[in-house]
């Protein structure tokens, strides 16, 4: 069988299926959220300050950064589980939140005296967001990692590593709110490596359970 016959067959096999892919992907992110949210109240919750903070450029800063993030790892990994599916459109806003936050780096490192760099790059919750960006990301992964066996990515760890970006963004959405560190050396340091264990887990994930 010719590969572009295969994906083919593998296409129609997803277009049977009882629950069309497009609302698996809907029902498995209401899922995601529900279940990162879980986590986040029952372990840490938001930052005592939360009011007074969401009046900060700097705070709200950190919301765009990771809904950003979670939007384009949505729409790329809905193309990536559909066989013959046109990704080249999804996979460039990809670029966008890694885009804002050097913008954003940028921009401090400009206001920012030099002696502070050191200090706002550290931060004081370092460990807490390494800890708890996958552990309130494991959840959503595992959700959407079965919505990949739902469909038939033809490239299952490129896709498992972009689930592993859409947990991650969603996750980091959630910490933000509890996160005292809202500087975007910060953010673009430790948020981007708790990031990128996510989405390392969900490319092995891809590699072991989506393949076909």
């Amino acid at each position: 069988m010719r590969t572009e016959d295969l994906i083919k067959a593998l296409d129609a096999d997803v277009r049977s299926k009882a629950l069309p892919l497009g609302a698996a992907w809907l029902l498995a992110t209401g899922a995601a959220i529900v279940i990162a949210a879980a986590v986040f109240w029952l372990t840490i919750g938001p930052r005592p300050d939360i009011a007074f903070a969401m009046h900060t450029m700097r705070f709200l800063s950190k919301f765009v950064f990771t809904i950003a993030l979670a939007v384009s790892a949505f729409a790329l990994v809905r193309a990536l589980s559909t066989p013959g599916a046109s990704t080249g459109r999804a996979a460039s806003w990809m670029i966008a939140a890694p885009l804002l936050v050097i913008m954003a780096v940028i921009l401090e490192l400009l206001v920012v005296p030099v002696s502070d760099w050191g200090t706002r790059l550290v931060g004081t919750n370092m460990v807490i967001c390494l800890t708890f960006i996958p552990l309130i990301g494991i959840g959503p992964l595992a959700v959407f990692l079965a919505v990949l066996r739902h469909g038939a990515p033809t490239r299952p760890v490129l896709a498992g590593a972009t689930a592993g970006l859409l947990a991650g963004g969603l996750a980091a959405t959630f910490y933000a709110a509890h996160c005292f560190d809202d500087s975007p050396l910060f953010v673009g340091t430790w948020y981007t490596i708790a990031i990128a264990g996510l989405a390392a887990l969900g490319a092995v994930g891809g590699r072991r359970f989506v393949r076909w």
